[in-house]
C-alpha cells in the first residue's frame, strides 16, 4: 500500500468516524434534551444529526478525489450541501423560536447535568478527531479535507456553549441560561447553513475558521 493510498484511507475512515459519532451523540442528546425539557441540549443533538448529512458528502467527496483527484464536483456533493444549509436554517429558526417561547413562559429545564457530561465527551472526541482530518489534510495537501477539519471545530464552539449553558444552570439554577444557550447554538448553526451555501455554489470557504 502506498502513502497516498494509506493517507485516503485514513481520511476516509475518519469521516466514518464523523458519521457514527454524530449519530450516536445525535440520539443521546435529543432523548435526554426532550426528558429533561433542556432546549439547549435538544438542538445540540438536532445539530449532530445534520452534522452527519454534512459528513457523508465529505466520505462521498474524499472516495471520488481518491479514486479520480482530477473530477469535477459531484452533483451528490453539491446537493448534500443544499440540503445541510436548508437543514441548518430551520434548526437556527426552531433554536430561536424555541428560546422565545421558553422565555416568555419563564419554562426551566429539569437539569442540565447531562449537557455538561456530553459536552465534554464531545469535546475530547472532536479534538481529536480535528487535529486527526488536519494531519491528514496537510500531508495530502488537500483544502477540502482541512476545510472539514474546520468544519469540525464549529462543533467544538457548540460543546463549548452548551457546556457553558449547562453548567451556569445548575449553578446558578436561572432557566434563562438554557435558552441563551440555545440561542448561541442558533448562531453557529446559521453561520454553518450559510457556508454550506457558498460551497456549494463554489466558494472559497474557510468553515469555522477563526
Amino acid at each position: 500500500m502506498t502513502d497516498l493510498t494509506r493517507l485516503y484511507r485514513v481520511a476516509f475512515l475518519l469521516s466514518l468516524f464523523t458519521i457514527a459519532a454524530n449519530i450516536a451523540e445525535g440520539l443521546v442528546s435529543m432523548a435526554i434534551g426532550a426528558q429533561d425539557e433542556t432546549l439547549a441540549l435538544f438542538g445540540f443533538g438536532v445539530d449532530s444529526f445534520i452534522e452527519v448529512i454534512s459528513a457523508a458528502g465529505i466520505a462521498q467527496m474524499i472516495l471520488r478525489i481518491w479514486r479520480n483527484p482530477s473530477a469535477p464536483r459531484s452533483r451528490f456533493e453539491v446537493a448534500a450541501l443544499r440540503i445541510t444549509g436548508f437543514a441548518f436554517y430551520l434548526l437556527t429558526a426552531g433554536l430561536v423560536l424555541g428560546a422565545f417561547l421558553n422565555i416568555v413562559s419563564h419554562r426551566a429545564p429539569e437539569s442540565t447535568l447531562w449537557g455538561i457530561v456530553i459536552s465534554l465527551i464531545s469535546l475530547s472526541v472532536m479534538t481529536g478527531l480535528v487535529a486527526a482530518k488536519r494531519r491528514v489534510g496537510r500531508a495530502l495537501n488537500s483544502a477540502p479535507i482541512l476545510a472539514d477539519a474546520n468544519c469540525t471545530l464549529v462543533c467544538i464552539y457548540m460543546s463549548v456553549v452548551l457546556l457553558a449553558s449547562s453548567v451556569l444552570f445548575e449553578l446558578t439554577g436561572f432557566g434563562l441560561l438554557d435558552s441563551l444557550g440555545a440561542i448561541g447554538l442558533a448562531w453557529f448553526s446559521f453561520r454553518e447553513g450559510r457556508e454550506s451555501f457558498e460551497k456549494a455554489r463554489g466558494r472559497d470557504c474557510e468553515c469555522g475558521e477563526t
